[in-house]
């Protein structure tokens, strides 16, 4: 079950991170000379925080 529950999370983090990214990007009018970068900040703190709070969740369910 925590498996499924970090995978799901998985993909919808690396989609998040994208739209998030693009969006900026739309805004500043302008694509980003260091990309792939912002990418990996962005889905690093949404996979920290996300894992982090799976965790705590599975914790308390058992």
């Amino acid at each position: 079950m925590e498996i499924l529950a970090f995978t799901v999370v998985a993909i919808g983090i690396y989609i998040v991170s994208d739209r998030l990214l693009d969006r900026a990007e739309i805004m500043a009018g302008r694509r980003f000379k260091y990309r792939q970068l912002i990418f990996f900040a962005i889905i690093l703190v949404l996979a920290s925080v996300s894992f982090a709070l799976i965790q705590t969740f599975m914790m308390q369910a058992t």
